[in-house]
């Protein structure tokens, strides 16, 4: 008898439990570097840092969120700096998964991506930032265009927004894998 068939199956369940576990129970360093790969603010790092430990993944995805409301403009920009531009080539793994959308994109469709990314930099003074998960090169450049009417009042909120959205995908994916 092989000594996989004694081994009980973990259900996907399962493996995210032990996950959120190691999560709470590692030194604070470690926590720092895993909810890093989240999200770029180092404020929002630490508090949920500090949050710990958490019951189940509903509290950690609730925590987060009202960790990343409590965040200051400043923090959002840091944040937003740790993204690479959309359409730009990314060698972080999650990246590369988020942007897929751009894979196969025409040499036409990055040159407007780059155009309207340049536009918005100069008018807002932060990259663009759209949760890109699932979402094909044109819809996101779609976006982009129509967020660049946005006054910067409303689109550093929407730009927050997209960034929490990532964070929890990533908060996801950070205990799925």
């Amino acid at each position: 008898m092989s000594t996989q068939r004694l081994q009980p199956q973990l259900t996907e369940f399962d493996r995210i439990e032990i996950r959120l576990a190691a999560l709470n129970d590692c030194a604070p360093e470690t926590a720092h570097l895993q909810f890093r790969r989240c999200c770029g603010s180092s404020r929002w790092i630490e508090l949920m840092t500090k949050a710990r430990p958490f019951e189940n993944v509903h509290q950690l995805e609730a925590t987060a969120d009202r960790m990343w409301k409590s965040c200051t403009p400043d923090d959002w920009l840091e944040a937003f700096n740790a993204h690479p531009r959309i359409g730009e080539q990314v060698s972080a793994r999650w990246s590369q998964l988020e942007q897929s959308g751009m894979a196969g994109a025409s040499t036409h469709l990055l040159d407007s991506f780059a155009r309207a990314n340049h536009d918005y930099e100069t008018k807002f003074g932060y990259i663009f930032i759209v949760c890109a998960a699932g979402k094909s090169a044109s819809e996101m450049l779609a976006a982009l265009q129509q967020r660049l009417q946005n006054d910067p009042a409303l689109e550093i909120e929407n730009a927050a927004e997209q960034q929490r959205l990532i964070m929890q995908l990533r908060l996801r994916r950070l205990l799925s894998e």
